[in-house]
Protein backbone atom coordinates (compact mmCIF):
# COMPACT_ATOMS: atom_id res chain seq x y z
CA UNK A 1 0.00 0.00 0.00
CA UNK A 2 1.21 3.51 -0.86
CA UNK A 3 0.70 6.13 1.84
CA UNK A 4 0.59 9.92 1.84
CA UNK A 5 1.33 11.35 5.28
CA UNK A 6 -0.12 14.73 6.28
CA UNK A 7 1.50 16.56 9.19
CA UNK A 8 -0.31 19.42 10.88
CA UNK A 9 1.77 21.29 13.45
CA UNK A 10 -0.32 23.96 15.18
CA UNK A 11 0.33 26.38 18.03
CA UNK A 12 -0.90 23.87 20.61
CA UNK A 13 -1.10 20.51 18.86
CA UNK A 14 0.48 18.05 16.45
CA UNK A 15 -1.87 16.09 14.21
CA UNK A 16 -0.90 13.37 11.76
CA UNK A 17 -3.01 11.58 9.20
CA UNK A 18 -2.19 8.83 6.73
CA UNK A 19 -4.13 8.50 3.46
CA UNK A 20 -3.96 6.12 0.54
CA UNK A 21 -3.11 7.70 -2.79
CA UNK A 22 -6.83 7.69 -3.68
CA UNK A 23 -7.43 9.81 -0.55
CA UNK A 24 -8.94 7.19 1.74
CA UNK A 25 -8.11 7.75 5.40
CA UNK A 26 -5.92 5.07 6.95
CA UNK A 27 -5.06 6.50 10.36
CA UNK A 28 -5.17 9.70 12.41
CA UNK A 29 -3.28 10.70 15.51
CA UNK A 30 -2.82 13.75 17.71
CA UNK A 31 -0.21 15.09 20.13
CA UNK A 32 2.11 12.14 19.54
CA UNK A 33 5.83 12.03 19.24
CA UNK A 34 6.28 11.18 15.54
CA UNK A 35 8.41 8.05 16.14
CA UNK A 36 5.90 6.77 18.72
CA UNK A 37 3.07 7.37 16.24
CA UNK A 38 4.74 5.18 13.65
CA UNK A 39 5.28 2.48 16.26
CA UNK A 40 1.71 2.69 17.59
CA UNK A 41 0.01 2.64 14.19
CA UNK A 42 2.23 0.05 12.60
CA UNK A 43 2.56 2.15 9.45
CA UNK A 44 5.61 1.10 7.48
CA UNK A 45 7.65 4.19 6.64
CA UNK A 46 8.81 2.46 3.46
CA UNK A 47 5.22 2.66 2.17
CA UNK A 48 5.14 6.46 2.40
CA UNK A 49 5.34 8.02 -1.06
CA UNK A 50 4.95 11.65 0.02
CA UNK A 51 4.78 13.77 3.17
CA UNK A 52 2.89 17.05 3.36
CA UNK A 53 3.56 19.61 6.08
CA UNK A 54 1.41 22.48 7.25
CA UNK A 55 3.69 25.52 7.31
CA UNK A 56 2.03 28.54 8.82
CA UNK A 57 3.96 31.28 7.03
CA UNK A 58 5.14 31.39 3.44
CA UNK A 59 6.06 35.06 3.30
CA UNK A 60 5.76 36.74 -0.09
CA UNK A 61 7.57 33.98 -1.95
CA UNK A 62 5.72 30.77 -1.12
CA UNK A 63 2.13 31.02 -2.37
CA UNK A 64 1.60 27.42 -3.50
CA UNK A 65 2.64 23.94 -2.27
CA UNK A 66 6.39 23.62 -2.62
CA UNK A 67 8.79 20.68 -2.69
CA UNK A 68 11.13 20.97 0.30
CA UNK A 69 14.85 21.21 -0.44
CA UNK A 70 17.67 22.26 1.86
CA UNK A 71 17.44 25.78 0.42
CA UNK A 72 13.66 25.93 0.88
CA UNK A 73 14.10 24.78 4.48
CA UNK A 74 16.67 27.53 5.11
CA UNK A 75 14.31 30.09 3.57
CA UNK A 76 11.48 28.90 5.82
CA UNK A 77 13.68 29.12 8.91
CA UNK A 78 14.32 32.76 8.06
CA UNK A 79 10.54 33.34 8.26
CA UNK A 80 10.30 31.97 11.83
CA UNK A 81 10.12 35.41 13.52
CA UNK A 82 6.88 36.11 11.62
CA UNK A 83 5.06 33.30 13.46
CA UNK A 84 7.02 32.55 16.65
CA UNK A 85 4.36 30.28 18.16
CA UNK A 86 4.22 28.05 15.11
CA UNK A 87 7.23 28.11 12.82
CA UNK A 88 10.00 26.76 15.10
CA UNK A 89 7.91 23.74 16.08
CA UNK A 90 6.63 22.84 12.63
CA UNK A 91 10.11 23.20 11.12
CA UNK A 92 11.55 20.88 13.78
CA UNK A 93 8.93 18.29 12.86
CA UNK A 94 9.73 18.81 9.18
CA UNK A 95 13.43 18.21 9.81
CA UNK A 96 12.71 15.12 11.93
CA UNK A 97 10.48 13.60 9.26
CA UNK A 98 12.95 14.29 6.48
CA UNK A 99 15.34 12.15 8.52
CA UNK A 100 12.76 9.45 9.34
CA UNK A 101 11.34 9.30 5.80
CA UNK A 102 14.27 10.32 3.61
CA UNK A 103 13.22 8.70 0.34
CA UNK A 104 9.80 10.33 0.02
CA UNK A 105 9.36 13.88 -1.27
CA UNK A 106 8.32 16.37 1.40
CA UNK A 107 5.89 19.14 0.45
CA UNK A 108 5.37 22.40 2.33
CA UNK A 109 1.74 23.58 2.30
CA UNK A 110 1.25 27.16 3.43
CA UNK A 111 -1.49 28.66 5.58
CA UNK A 112 -0.84 32.04 3.99
CA UNK A 113 -1.27 30.84 0.39
CA UNK A 114 -5.09 30.92 0.31
CA UNK A 115 -4.98 34.67 0.95
CA UNK A 116 -2.68 35.47 -1.97
CA UNK A 117 -5.81 36.37 -3.97
CA UNK A 118 -6.53 39.41 -1.78
CA UNK A 119 -6.32 42.81 -3.48
CA UNK A 120 -3.51 45.18 -2.60
CA UNK A 121 -5.87 47.44 -0.66
CA UNK A 122 -6.56 44.53 1.72
CA UNK A 123 -2.93 43.41 2.02
CA UNK A 124 -1.11 46.71 2.47
CA UNK A 125 -0.19 48.08 5.90
CA UNK A 126 -0.35 51.87 6.46
CA UNK A 127 3.44 52.18 6.76
CA UNK A 128 5.98 53.90 4.50
CA UNK A 129 6.24 52.11 1.16
CA UNK A 130 9.79 50.94 1.87
CA UNK A 131 8.45 48.67 4.63
CA UNK A 132 5.96 47.10 2.26
CA UNK A 133 8.81 46.33 -0.11
CA UNK A 134 10.56 44.55 2.79
CA UNK A 135 7.56 42.25 3.32
CA UNK A 136 5.59 44.18 5.94
CA UNK A 137 2.06 43.47 4.77
CA UNK A 138 -1.07 41.58 5.78
CA UNK A 139 -0.67 37.89 4.99
CA UNK A 140 -3.55 36.09 6.70
CA UNK A 141 -3.48 32.57 8.10
CA UNK A 142 -5.59 29.41 8.61
CA UNK A 143 -5.69 29.23 4.82
CA UNK A 144 -5.54 25.44 4.59
CA UNK A 145 -8.70 25.12 6.63
CA UNK A 146 -10.43 27.93 4.73
CA UNK A 147 -9.58 26.01 1.58
CA UNK A 148 -11.13 22.91 3.13
CA UNK A 149 -14.34 24.76 4.04
CA UNK A 150 -14.67 26.05 0.48
CA UNK A 151 -14.34 22.48 -0.83
CA UNK A 152 -16.43 20.76 1.85
CA UNK A 153 -19.40 23.08 2.32
CA UNK A 154 -21.05 22.38 -1.07
CA UNK A 155 -20.59 18.64 -0.47
CA UNK A 156 -22.13 19.01 2.98
CA UNK A 157 -25.15 21.05 1.87
CA UNK A 158 -25.67 19.78 -1.65
CA UNK A 159 -25.84 23.43 -2.74
CA UNK A 160 -23.43 25.73 -4.56
CA UNK A 161 -20.92 27.60 -2.42
CA UNK A 162 -22.54 30.84 -1.17
CA UNK A 163 -21.28 33.84 -3.11
CA UNK A 164 -20.49 35.88 0.00
CA UNK A 165 -19.30 33.45 2.65
CA UNK A 166 -17.93 34.45 6.05
CA UNK A 167 -15.82 31.67 7.55
CA UNK A 168 -14.99 31.80 11.26
CA UNK A 169 -12.06 29.60 12.28
CA UNK A 170 -12.34 29.65 16.06
CA UNK A 171 -9.85 27.70 18.13
CA UNK A 172 -6.80 28.39 20.29
CA UNK A 173 -5.85 30.57 17.36
CA UNK A 174 -8.78 32.33 15.73
CA UNK A 175 -9.51 34.29 12.59
CA UNK A 176 -12.27 35.06 10.11
CA UNK A 177 -12.14 35.24 6.34
CA UNK A 178 -14.32 36.93 3.73
CA UNK A 179 -14.66 34.41 0.89
CA UNK A 180 -16.14 35.97 -2.24
CA UNK A 181 -16.85 33.53 -5.09
CA UNK A 182 -14.59 30.99 -3.41
CA UNK A 183 -11.60 33.35 -3.05
CA UNK A 184 -10.19 35.14 -0.03
CA UNK A 185 -10.70 38.90 -0.31
CA UNK A 186 -10.06 39.90 3.32
CA UNK A 187 -9.18 38.27 6.62
CA UNK A 188 -8.73 39.33 10.24
CA UNK A 189 -5.18 38.14 10.79
CA UNK A 190 -2.56 40.34 9.22
CA UNK A 191 1.23 40.51 9.28
CA UNK A 192 1.31 38.10 12.20
CA UNK A 193 -0.85 35.47 13.88
CA UNK A 194 -1.51 37.90 16.75
CA UNK A 195 -3.85 40.26 14.87
CA UNK A 196 -7.62 40.27 14.51
CA UNK A 197 -9.84 38.24 16.84
CA UNK A 198 -9.05 37.81 20.52
CA UNK A 199 -7.69 34.28 21.00
CA UNK A 200 -6.81 31.87 23.78
CA UNK A 201 -3.64 33.69 24.82
CA UNK A 202 -3.14 36.21 21.98
CA UNK A 203 -4.40 39.79 22.05
CA UNK A 204 -5.90 40.05 18.59
CA UNK A 205 -6.26 43.64 17.38
CA UNK A 206 -4.91 46.12 19.92
CA UNK A 207 -4.04 49.81 19.88
CA UNK A 208 -0.31 50.02 19.03
CA UNK A 209 -0.13 53.07 21.24
CA UNK A 210 -0.83 50.87 24.25
CA UNK A 211 2.10 48.65 23.34
CA UNK A 212 4.37 51.65 22.83
CA UNK A 213 3.33 52.93 26.27
CA UNK A 214 4.21 49.57 27.84
CA UNK A 215 7.61 49.63 26.18
CA UNK A 216 8.19 53.14 27.47
CA UNK A 217 6.65 52.96 30.96
CA UNK A 218 7.57 49.38 31.88
CA UNK A 219 10.85 49.25 29.94
CA UNK A 220 9.45 46.16 28.18
CA UNK A 221 11.84 44.42 25.82
CA UNK A 222 10.90 42.91 22.47
CA UNK A 223 10.97 39.45 24.09
CA UNK A 224 8.75 40.66 26.90
CA UNK A 225 6.33 42.21 24.44
CA UNK A 226 6.18 39.00 22.43
CA UNK A 227 5.44 37.03 25.60
CA UNK A 228 2.65 39.45 26.55
CA UNK A 229 1.01 39.63 23.14
CA UNK A 230 1.23 35.94 22.23
CA UNK A 231 1.11 34.00 25.49
CA UNK A 232 -0.35 36.04 28.38
CA UNK A 233 -3.29 37.90 26.86
CA UNK A 234 -6.55 37.02 25.11
CA UNK A 235 -9.06 34.92 27.04
CA UNK A 236 -6.38 34.02 29.58
CA UNK A 237 -5.49 37.64 30.23
CA UNK A 238 -9.05 38.95 30.40
CA UNK A 239 -10.36 36.16 32.62
CA UNK A 240 -7.24 35.74 34.74
CA UNK A 241 -8.24 32.07 34.79
CA UNK A 242 -7.93 30.10 31.59
CA UNK A 243 -7.46 30.22 27.84
CA UNK A 244 -9.88 27.29 27.41
CA UNK A 245 -13.32 28.37 26.22
CA UNK A 246 -14.87 25.24 27.72
CA UNK A 247 -13.66 26.15 31.19
CA UNK A 248 -14.81 29.73 30.85
CA UNK A 249 -18.29 28.75 29.69
CA UNK A 250 -18.61 26.31 32.59
CA UNK A 251 -17.45 28.82 35.20
CA UNK A 252 -19.79 30.93 37.35
CA UNK A 253 -17.15 33.62 37.90
CA UNK A 254 -17.84 37.10 36.55
CA UNK A 255 -14.43 37.43 34.90
CA UNK A 256 -15.06 34.25 32.91
CA UNK A 257 -18.31 35.68 31.54
CA UNK A 258 -16.53 38.95 30.76
CA UNK A 259 -13.92 37.11 28.71
CA UNK A 260 -16.56 35.17 26.75
CA UNK A 261 -18.62 38.31 26.10
CA UNK A 262 -15.52 40.19 24.95
CA UNK A 263 -14.57 37.33 22.62
CA UNK A 264 -18.00 37.17 20.96
CA UNK A 265 -18.58 40.93 20.77
CA UNK A 266 -15.25 41.63 19.11
CA UNK A 267 -15.59 38.64 16.79
CA UNK A 268 -18.86 40.15 15.58
CA UNK A 269 -17.23 43.56 15.10
CA UNK A 270 -14.55 41.96 12.97
CA UNK A 271 -17.24 40.10 11.03
CA UNK A 272 -18.92 43.42 10.29
CA UNK A 273 -15.73 44.71 8.71
CA UNK A 274 -15.49 41.61 6.52
CA UNK A 275 -19.08 42.17 5.37
CA UNK A 276 -17.84 45.46 3.90
CA UNK A 277 -15.20 43.58 1.89
CA UNK A 278 -17.89 41.39 0.28
CA UNK A 279 -20.79 43.83 0.14
CA UNK A 280 -22.77 41.71 2.59
CA UNK A 281 -22.89 38.16 3.92
CA UNK A 282 -24.98 35.34 2.44
CA UNK A 283 -23.84 32.62 4.84
CA UNK A 284 -21.56 31.97 7.81
CA UNK A 285 -19.53 28.80 8.35
CA UNK A 286 -18.03 28.08 11.76
CA UNK A 287 -15.04 25.78 12.03
CA UNK A 288 -12.19 25.00 14.44
CA UNK A 289 -12.41 23.60 17.95
CA UNK A 290 -14.53 26.39 19.44
CA UNK A 291 -16.47 27.11 16.26
CA UNK A 292 -17.47 23.47 15.82
CA UNK A 293 -18.20 22.55 19.43
CA UNK A 294 -19.61 25.62 21.16
CA UNK A 295 -23.17 26.44 20.17
CA UNK A 296 -23.16 29.10 22.89
CA UNK A 297 -20.31 31.00 21.23
CA UNK A 298 -21.88 30.65 17.78
CA UNK A 299 -25.20 31.95 19.09
CA UNK A 300 -23.63 34.91 20.88
CA UNK A 301 -21.72 35.96 17.78
CA UNK A 302 -24.71 35.57 15.49
CA UNK A 303 -26.91 37.53 17.91
CA UNK A 304 -24.64 40.53 17.36
CA UNK A 305 -24.98 40.03 13.59
CA UNK A 306 -28.77 39.89 13.47
CA UNK A 307 -28.91 43.12 11.47
CA UNK A 308 -27.24 41.32 8.54
CA UNK A 309 -30.19 38.92 8.20
CA UNK A 310 -27.94 35.95 7.49
CA UNK A 311 -30.14 32.98 6.60
CA UNK A 312 -27.53 30.22 6.48
CA UNK A 313 -25.28 29.28 9.39
CA UNK A 314 -23.18 26.14 8.97
CA UNK A 315 -20.69 24.13 11.00
CA UNK A 316 -17.87 22.52 9.02
CA UNK A 317 -15.44 20.24 10.78
CA UNK A 318 -11.85 21.30 10.17
CA UNK A 319 -9.71 18.92 8.13
CA UNK A 320 -6.46 20.58 7.18
CA UNK A 321 -4.83 17.17 6.87
CA UNK A 322 -7.10 16.20 3.97
CA UNK A 323 -6.17 19.38 2.10
CA UNK A 324 -2.47 18.81 2.76
CA UNK A 325 -2.66 15.23 1.47
CA UNK A 326 -4.51 16.47 -1.61
CA UNK A 327 -1.75 18.95 -2.37
CA UNK A 328 0.87 16.21 -2.05
CA UNK A 329 -1.10 13.96 -4.38
CA UNK A 330 -1.40 16.73 -6.96
CA UNK A 331 2.31 17.54 -6.79
CA UNK A 332 3.25 13.87 -7.13
CA UNK A 333 1.10 13.53 -10.25
CA UNK A 334 2.73 16.46 -12.05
Amino acid sequence: MSIILAVNSGSSSLKLAAFTTDMKLVQRGQNSNVVEWFNDTGIDRREIVGVGHRIVHGGTRFISPTLVTDQVLADLQALSPLAPLHMPGCLRVLQDLRTLVPRAPHVACFDTAFHATQPDVARRLPLPRSYHDRGFQRYGFHGLNYEHVVQALPQQTGLPLPTRLLVAHLGNGASMCAVLNGRSVATTMGYSTADGLVMGTRTGAIDPGALIALMRDDAMTAAGMEELVYRQSGLLGISGMSSDMRELLASSKAQAAEAVDYYCYHAARQAGSLAIAMGGIDAVAFTGGVGENSAAVRDKIMAHLGWLNVKQVHVVRADEELVIAGHVKNLLSE
